[in-house]
Protein backbone atom coordinates (compact mmCIF):
# COMPACT_ATOMS: atom_id res chain seq x y z
CA UNK A 1 0.00 0.00 0.00
CA UNK A 2 1.27 3.46 -0.70
CA UNK A 3 0.75 6.47 1.03
CA UNK A 4 1.66 9.85 1.01
CA UNK A 5 2.84 11.33 4.33
CA UNK A 6 3.86 14.92 4.85
CA UNK A 7 5.07 14.98 1.07
CA UNK A 8 6.58 11.57 1.79
CA UNK A 9 6.30 8.52 0.08
CA UNK A 10 5.95 5.79 2.22
CA UNK A 11 5.26 2.26 0.98
CA UNK A 12 3.38 -0.55 3.55
CA UNK A 13 2.73 -4.18 3.01
CA UNK A 14 0.08 -4.51 4.78
CA UNK A 15 -3.49 -2.69 5.83
CA UNK A 16 -3.31 -0.05 8.42
CA UNK A 17 -5.89 1.76 10.67
CA UNK A 18 -4.41 5.80 11.23
CA UNK A 19 -3.85 4.18 14.77
CA UNK A 20 -1.50 1.35 13.41
CA UNK A 21 0.01 3.49 11.26
CA UNK A 22 0.73 6.24 14.18
CA UNK A 23 1.96 3.63 16.30
CA UNK A 24 4.29 2.32 13.05
CA UNK A 25 5.88 6.05 13.16
CA UNK A 26 6.04 6.41 17.16
CA UNK A 27 3.09 9.24 17.18
CA UNK A 28 1.26 10.36 20.10
CA UNK A 29 -1.62 10.11 18.67
CA UNK A 30 -3.31 12.40 21.48
CA UNK A 31 -0.56 15.23 20.53
CA UNK A 32 -1.30 15.37 16.90
CA UNK A 33 -3.77 16.18 14.08
CA UNK A 34 -4.31 14.05 10.73
CA UNK A 35 -5.67 15.08 7.60
CA UNK A 36 -6.44 12.62 5.21
CA UNK A 37 -7.01 13.64 1.62
CA UNK A 38 -7.97 17.20 2.47
CA UNK A 39 -10.31 16.02 5.68
CA UNK A 40 -9.43 16.16 8.88
CA UNK A 41 -10.01 12.71 10.47
CA UNK A 42 -11.24 12.80 14.60
CA UNK A 43 -9.25 11.49 16.81
CA UNK A 44 -11.84 9.52 17.95
CA UNK A 45 -11.96 7.56 14.61
CA UNK A 46 -8.48 6.45 14.47
CA UNK A 47 -8.72 2.82 15.52
CA UNK A 48 -11.76 2.41 12.84
CA UNK A 49 -10.36 4.34 10.27
CA UNK A 50 -8.65 1.85 7.37
CA UNK A 51 -6.21 3.71 4.73
CA UNK A 52 -6.59 3.19 1.62
CA UNK A 53 -3.90 2.86 -1.39
CA UNK A 54 -2.80 6.50 -2.34
CA UNK A 55 -4.02 8.06 0.82
CA UNK A 56 -2.58 11.61 0.80
CA UNK A 57 -1.90 12.30 4.91
CA UNK A 58 -0.78 15.36 6.52
CA UNK A 59 0.36 15.18 10.54
CA UNK A 60 0.82 18.03 12.21
CA UNK A 61 1.65 19.53 15.88
CA UNK A 62 2.18 22.70 17.47
CA UNK A 63 5.69 24.52 16.86
CA UNK A 64 7.05 27.84 18.30
CA UNK A 65 6.25 29.96 15.83
CA UNK A 66 3.64 41.60 32.15
CA UNK A 67 1.75 41.26 34.66
CA UNK A 68 -0.75 44.15 36.50
CA UNK A 69 -2.70 44.77 39.58
CA UNK A 70 -5.19 41.25 39.87
CA UNK A 71 -7.89 43.98 39.96
CA UNK A 72 -6.92 44.98 35.87
CA UNK A 73 -7.22 41.95 34.51
CA UNK A 74 -7.30 41.54 30.80
CA UNK A 75 -10.22 39.31 29.48
CA UNK A 76 -10.19 37.97 25.86
CA UNK A 77 -13.39 35.80 24.70
CA UNK A 78 -14.30 35.11 28.19
CA UNK A 79 -10.89 34.32 29.14
CA UNK A 80 -8.96 36.69 32.16
CA UNK A 81 -5.77 36.97 31.92
CA UNK A 82 -3.10 39.02 34.86
CA UNK A 83 -0.77 39.77 32.00
CA UNK A 84 -1.51 41.99 29.15
CA UNK A 85 1.92 40.67 27.30
CA UNK A 86 1.25 37.45 24.69
CA UNK A 87 4.84 35.73 22.93
CA UNK A 88 5.09 34.25 20.18
CA UNK A 89 7.09 30.94 20.78
CA UNK A 90 9.03 30.47 17.31
CA UNK A 91 12.69 31.74 16.54
CA UNK A 92 14.19 30.70 19.80
CA UNK A 93 17.77 28.61 19.70
CA UNK A 94 16.07 26.03 21.01
CA UNK A 95 12.49 24.59 23.11
CA UNK A 96 14.44 25.09 26.94
CA UNK A 97 15.10 28.81 25.70
CA UNK A 98 11.48 29.18 24.33
CA UNK A 99 10.47 27.74 28.02
CA UNK A 100 12.63 30.28 29.66
CA UNK A 101 12.03 33.51 28.03
CA UNK A 102 8.03 32.16 28.74
CA UNK A 103 8.58 32.21 32.14
CA UNK A 104 10.52 35.48 32.11
CA UNK A 105 8.00 36.96 30.28
CA UNK A 106 5.01 36.55 32.85
CA UNK A 107 2.53 35.88 29.72
CA UNK A 108 -0.39 33.05 30.02
CA UNK A 109 -1.02 33.30 26.18
CA UNK A 110 1.48 32.42 23.74
CA UNK A 111 0.85 31.72 19.69
CA UNK A 112 1.61 28.50 18.12
CA UNK A 113 2.41 27.33 14.64
CA UNK A 114 0.65 24.49 12.95
CA UNK A 115 3.84 22.70 11.35
CA UNK A 116 4.15 19.24 9.73
CA UNK A 117 5.18 16.39 12.45
CA UNK A 118 8.83 15.27 11.13
CA UNK A 119 7.65 11.17 10.26
CA UNK A 120 11.64 11.03 9.84
CA UNK A 121 12.74 11.34 13.42
CA UNK A 122 9.44 11.30 15.37
CA UNK A 123 11.18 11.35 18.95
CA UNK A 124 12.08 14.74 17.92
CA UNK A 125 10.46 16.69 20.79
CA UNK A 126 7.81 18.94 20.53
CA UNK A 127 6.73 22.36 22.04
CA UNK A 128 3.91 20.79 24.28
CA UNK A 129 7.12 19.09 26.29
CA UNK A 130 8.54 21.92 27.48
CA UNK A 131 5.62 24.80 27.28
CA UNK A 132 2.20 22.99 29.41
CA UNK A 133 -0.87 23.83 27.48
CA UNK A 134 -2.49 23.20 30.56
CA UNK A 135 -0.69 26.27 32.21
CA UNK A 136 -0.56 28.34 28.99
CA UNK A 137 -3.36 29.47 26.58
CA UNK A 138 -2.31 28.28 23.39
CA UNK A 139 -3.25 30.54 20.67
CA UNK A 140 -2.76 28.90 17.22
CA UNK A 141 -1.90 31.09 13.98
CA UNK A 142 -2.09 30.76 10.69
CA UNK A 143 1.26 32.38 10.03
CA UNK A 144 2.62 32.43 6.23
CA UNK A 145 -0.73 32.00 5.25
CA UNK A 146 -1.45 33.68 1.91
CA UNK A 147 -4.97 33.20 1.37
CA UNK A 148 -8.22 32.59 3.46
CA UNK A 149 -8.32 29.19 2.22
CA UNK A 150 -4.71 28.17 3.30
CA UNK A 151 -5.89 29.85 6.80
CA UNK A 152 -8.76 28.44 7.29
CA UNK A 153 -7.33 24.64 6.57
CA UNK A 154 -4.41 25.17 9.14
CA UNK A 155 -7.38 26.18 12.14
CA UNK A 156 -9.69 23.46 11.16
CA UNK A 157 -6.46 21.06 12.08
CA UNK A 158 -5.40 23.13 14.81
CA UNK A 159 -8.93 22.81 16.64
CA UNK A 160 -8.54 19.30 15.77
CA UNK A 161 -5.20 18.74 17.00
CA UNK A 162 -5.90 20.62 20.64
CA UNK A 163 -9.45 21.44 20.78
CA UNK A 164 -8.69 25.28 20.92
CA UNK A 165 -11.41 27.49 19.37
CA UNK A 166 -9.87 30.48 20.06
CA UNK A 167 -7.06 31.42 17.22
CA UNK A 168 -5.28 33.90 15.50
CA UNK A 169 -6.06 34.25 11.88
CA UNK A 170 -3.00 36.18 10.19
CA UNK A 171 -3.58 36.39 6.54
CA UNK A 172 -0.80 37.47 4.67
CA UNK A 173 -0.64 39.67 1.47
CA UNK A 174 2.87 40.51 -0.08
CA UNK A 175 6.06 38.25 1.29
CA UNK A 176 8.79 41.16 2.02
CA UNK A 177 6.21 43.41 3.86
CA UNK A 178 4.43 40.94 5.73
CA UNK A 179 1.37 43.21 5.59
CA UNK A 180 -1.74 41.56 6.46
CA UNK A 181 -4.06 41.06 2.87
CA UNK A 182 -7.52 42.32 4.18
CA UNK A 183 -9.75 41.12 1.28
CA UNK A 184 -8.83 37.74 2.40
CA UNK A 185 -8.94 38.00 6.34
CA UNK A 186 -12.33 39.76 6.38
CA UNK A 187 -13.26 36.59 4.46
CA UNK A 188 -11.16 33.65 6.43
CA UNK A 189 -12.49 35.51 9.42
CA UNK A 190 -16.56 35.54 8.53
CA UNK A 191 -15.99 31.62 7.93
CA UNK A 192 -14.20 31.29 11.71
CA UNK A 193 -16.65 33.15 12.73
CA UNK A 194 -19.24 31.08 10.92
CA UNK A 195 -17.97 28.02 12.29
CA UNK A 196 -17.89 28.32 16.39
CA UNK A 197 -14.08 29.55 16.38
CA UNK A 198 -12.95 32.94 18.43
CA UNK A 199 -11.29 34.82 16.04
CA UNK A 200 -8.74 37.25 16.91
CA UNK A 201 -7.54 39.10 14.30
CA UNK A 202 -4.38 40.32 12.96
CA UNK A 203 -4.79 43.45 10.52
CA UNK A 204 -3.94 47.13 9.42
CA UNK A 205 -3.71 49.75 11.13
CA UNK A 206 -7.21 51.13 9.43
CA UNK A 207 -10.14 52.34 11.63
CA UNK A 208 -12.39 51.47 9.14
CA UNK A 209 -11.60 48.10 8.21
CA UNK A 210 -11.20 47.06 12.10
CA UNK A 211 -14.53 48.60 12.80
CA UNK A 212 -15.44 46.13 9.98
CA UNK A 213 -13.84 42.95 11.64
CA UNK A 214 -15.60 44.24 15.01
CA UNK A 215 -18.90 43.97 13.17
CA UNK A 216 -18.76 40.79 12.18
CA UNK A 217 -17.98 39.09 15.59
CA UNK A 218 -14.03 39.19 15.67
CA UNK A 219 -13.13 38.75 19.54
CA UNK A 220 -9.66 40.93 19.37
CA UNK A 221 -8.51 43.28 16.98
CA UNK A 222 -4.78 43.26 16.39
CA UNK A 223 -3.38 45.86 14.34
CA UNK A 224 0.06 46.16 13.22
CA UNK A 225 2.57 48.22 14.86
CA UNK A 226 5.09 47.95 12.30
CA UNK A 227 5.93 45.29 9.72
CA UNK A 228 6.35 42.02 11.38
CA UNK A 229 10.16 41.26 12.50
CA UNK A 230 10.75 44.23 11.90
CA UNK A 231 11.34 46.05 15.16
CA UNK A 232 11.04 49.42 13.39
CA UNK A 233 8.33 50.47 16.90
CA UNK A 234 4.60 51.79 16.82
CA UNK A 235 4.57 53.86 13.34
CA UNK A 236 1.01 54.98 13.45
CA UNK A 237 0.22 55.70 16.73
CA UNK A 238 -2.72 58.27 15.75
CA UNK A 239 -4.78 55.29 13.59
CA UNK A 240 -3.99 52.78 16.88
CA UNK A 241 -5.56 55.37 18.85
CA UNK A 242 -8.20 55.44 17.47
CA UNK A 243 -8.85 52.02 16.06
CA UNK A 244 -8.85 51.77 20.21
CA UNK A 245 -11.22 54.81 20.80
CA UNK A 246 -13.66 53.24 18.68
CA UNK A 247 -13.50 49.36 19.52
CA UNK A 248 -15.70 47.36 22.47
CA UNK A 249 -13.73 44.12 22.03
CA UNK A 250 -9.48 44.32 23.07
CA UNK A 251 -7.12 45.90 20.67
CA UNK A 252 -3.71 44.15 20.71
CA UNK A 253 -0.92 45.75 18.82
CA UNK A 254 0.45 42.72 17.18
CA UNK A 255 4.12 43.21 15.00
CA UNK A 256 6.64 45.56 15.00
CA UNK A 257 8.14 46.30 18.49
CA UNK A 258 11.59 46.03 18.83
CA UNK A 259 12.11 47.04 22.77
CA UNK A 260 10.73 47.64 25.84
CA UNK A 261 9.75 51.65 25.05
CA UNK A 262 7.89 50.20 22.15
CA UNK A 263 5.59 48.27 24.23
CA UNK A 264 5.15 50.93 26.56
CA UNK A 265 4.12 53.16 23.82
CA UNK A 266 1.29 50.67 22.70
CA UNK A 267 0.23 50.48 26.40
CA UNK A 268 0.10 54.14 26.66
CA UNK A 269 -1.68 54.66 24.20
CA UNK A 270 -4.89 53.16 25.62
CA UNK A 271 -4.27 48.93 23.64
CA UNK A 272 -5.32 46.18 26.08
CA UNK A 273 -2.39 44.49 25.30
CA UNK A 274 0.88 43.84 22.97
CA UNK A 275 1.89 40.53 21.25
CA UNK A 276 5.71 40.31 19.94
CA UNK A 277 7.97 37.62 19.00
CA UNK A 278 11.21 38.47 17.66
CA UNK A 279 11.96 41.31 19.74
CA UNK A 280 12.30 38.69 22.41
CA UNK A 281 13.39 35.70 20.49
CA UNK A 282 16.57 37.67 18.16
CA UNK A 283 17.51 39.83 21.50
CA UNK A 284 21.11 39.03 22.44
CA UNK A 285 19.90 37.77 25.84
CA UNK A 286 16.04 36.50 25.16
CA UNK A 287 15.23 35.77 29.22
CA UNK A 288 17.02 39.29 30.29
CA UNK A 289 14.79 41.21 27.47
CA UNK A 290 11.80 38.92 28.60
CA UNK A 291 11.73 40.80 31.69
CA UNK A 292 12.19 44.28 30.39
CA UNK A 293 9.08 43.69 28.03
CA UNK A 294 6.77 42.34 30.98
CA UNK A 295 7.96 45.33 32.94
CA UNK A 296 7.50 47.77 30.11
CA UNK A 297 3.95 46.62 29.78
CA UNK A 298 3.29 46.85 33.09
CA UNK A 299 4.78 50.34 33.40
CA UNK A 300 2.83 51.46 30.10
CA UNK A 301 -0.60 50.13 31.66
CA UNK A 302 -0.30 51.94 34.90
CA UNK A 303 1.29 55.29 33.42
CA UNK A 304 -2.13 54.89 30.54
CA UNK A 305 -4.58 54.72 33.80
CA UNK A 306 -2.85 57.35 36.05
CA UNK A 307 -3.64 59.43 33.03
CA UNK A 308 -0.59 61.84 31.13
CA UNK A 309 -0.25 65.39 32.03
CA UNK A 310 -1.61 67.88 29.64
CA UNK A 311 0.88 68.42 26.68
CA UNK A 312 1.85 72.39 26.69
CA UNK A 313 3.75 74.56 24.06
CA UNK A 314 5.43 76.53 26.65
CA UNK A 315 7.50 76.00 29.71
CA UNK A 316 4.85 75.56 33.20
CA UNK A 317 7.71 75.91 36.00
CA UNK A 318 7.29 72.62 38.95
CA UNK A 319 8.70 75.44 41.88
CA UNK A 320 5.63 77.45 43.35
CA UNK A 321 6.20 81.33 42.49
CA UNK A 322 4.60 82.19 45.84
CA UNK A 323 7.11 83.28 48.55
CA UNK A 324 10.34 83.87 45.85
CA UNK A 325 13.16 85.60 47.21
Amino acid sequence: MNLTINGEKRVYDRSLSIDELLNDLELDGQKVALERNLEIVPKSSYSTTMLEEGDKLEIVHFIGGGSVDTDDVFEVAGRKLNSRLIVGTGKYKDFEETKLAIEASGAEMVTVAVRRVNITDPKQPMLVDYVDPKKYIYLPNTAFCYTADEALRTLRLAREAGGWDLVKLEVLGHEKTLYPNMPETLKAAQTLIDEGFKVMVYCSDDPIQCQMLEDMGCVAIMPLGAPIGSGLGIQNPVGIGIIKDQAKVPVIVDAGVGTASDATIAMELGCDGVLMNSAIAHAKNPVIMASAMKDAVTAGRKSFLAGRMPIKKYADPSSPLAGLI
